[in-house]
């Protein structure tokens, strides 16, 4: 097994997803003065070896070297055009700051936050889960998979959606294994999936292999709405700023952040026809696309001329069942992460990094939270939660 035994885990200051730029780009413009805070959260109450945390805080300390290469900013000007210059520029002259990051462990148990300029720390989310998932299995002795195990495993299921006539992105950054079988997999993918795989959410990854780097916006962004605009016009305040920030360009809408129903209450003919489509990311995918094309055909939009990103812990079965119902219903698309990242012998660890407060220009801090479709997925506070979901009258079972 490849191992890496310096503490340098990330390899490039692109080792991150797409939309964690997208996003830094819209806050530079849109929000400058905000400040977030973020915590880690444990999911899968996963037990952590003695010096993890002296592991982990060494290998984010070695961030504050990584800095866009000319090459790299390059691949940005030429691939992704609706990034002002101003930003590249402000991306060149970019560094993760260290002191942004607290890191404790007691026992077994880890934690993490980051708090600082959300334009700042709005980078530390993906890369930190990547360092806390590959160091995990080191310090652990976990022994992987071969690389040529991980390649035909990768080329077996690239081949069978191929097979089914639809189209797969690989979301696989936040819980890969490690960075070396997060290579394979977009190497292969890249090799046999001619006319299916369409990209990565990886930039580093899709300037490495060649392909498009995928991706918009997160939670977060309506989390922060939120905070300044308050619940109920968080997803369309979200919506606007999106549009004046990018007119047109990366037109996929997260749905989830207070639940769909939320969502498309909000989601006029405006949003509708100016948004290419909606992201899925919790609760029963038929489900949610009946209500999609529902929601479409009330606004008289013919839903084939729409699609729907599915990204929800998707594995081969799943995509079929999802695909032969979407079947000339609705336009489609995969985001595959951990099950492309992660399939390495191995049990993937489950865990998040959610924002917890923002702090809008003039303040106060203020508790964000996150309402999924899939309630054991919410985030927050119980006095937030319970407060979004009174305004908001979302059902508490």
């Amino acid at each position: 097994m490849e191992t890496t035994n310096t503490p340098q885990v990330i390899p490039s200051i692109l080792d991150n997803d797409f939309y964690k730029f997208t996003m830094q780009h819209a806050v530079i413009k849109q929000f400058p003065y905000a400040k977030a805070s973020y915590i880690f959260i444990n999911r899968g109450q996963h037990h952590y070896p003695p010096g993890f945390a002296e592991a982990l805080r060494a290998a984010v300390d070695e961030m504050a070297k990584l800095k866009l290469t000319k090459q790299e900013k390059a691949f940005l000007q030429v691939t992704c055009p609706y990034l002002d210059p101003t930003y590249l520029d402000f991306l060149q002259g970019y560094h993760f700051d260290p002191s942004e990051i607290e890191i404790t462990q007691e026992g077994t148990a880890l934690e993490v936050s980051i708090k600082g300029y959300w334009y700042r720390t709005i980078l530390w989310e993906v890369p930190l889960m990547s360092m806390i998932c590959e160091l995990y299995y080191q310090l652990t002795g976990s022994k992987r998979e071969s690389d040529d195990i991980i390649r035909a495993k990768t080329k077996e299921k690239i081949e069978n959606y191929k097979k089914l006539g639809i189209t797969i992105a690989e979301f696989g950054t936040r819980r890969r294994h490690s960075y070396a079988v997060h290579q394979v997999v977009v190497e292969t993918l890249q090799q046999y999936g001619g006319g299916t795989f369409i990209g990565t959410s990886n930039v580093h990854l899709a300037m490495k292999y060649g392909t498009k780097p995928i991706g918009t916006h997160a939670h977060e962004w309506f989390m922060f709405h939120a905070a300044k605009y308050g619940f109920k016009m968080a997803n369309s305040m979200g919506l606007e700023h999106w549009v004046d920030t990018y007119r047109g360009d990366l037109g996929i809408a997260l749905t989830d952040t207070y639940t769909s129903k939320v969502f498309f209450e909000s989601f006029d003919k405006k949003f509708a026809k100016l948004f290419d489509g909606v992201r899925h990311d919790s609760g029963d995918p038929i489900d949610f696309a009946n209500q999609t094309i529902a929601h479409y055909k009330k606004m008289n939009i013919d839903p084939l001329s729409k699609t729907i990103i599915f990204s929800d812990g998707l594995n081969p079965e799943k995509v079929e069942r999802i695909a032969t119902y979407c079947k000339n219903r609705i336009g489609m698309s995969f985001g595959i992460g951990t099950d492309f990242t992660n399939d390495a012998g191995l049990t993937a660890l489950n865990i998040v990094i959610k924002m917890s407060q923002a702090y809008p220009e003039g303040g106060p801090w203020t508790d964000v939270v996150k309402l999924s479709d899939e309630p054991k997925k919410h985030t927050g506070t119980p006095e937030m939660i319970d407060l979004a979901q009174r305004l908001l009258d979302i059902p508490t079972t």
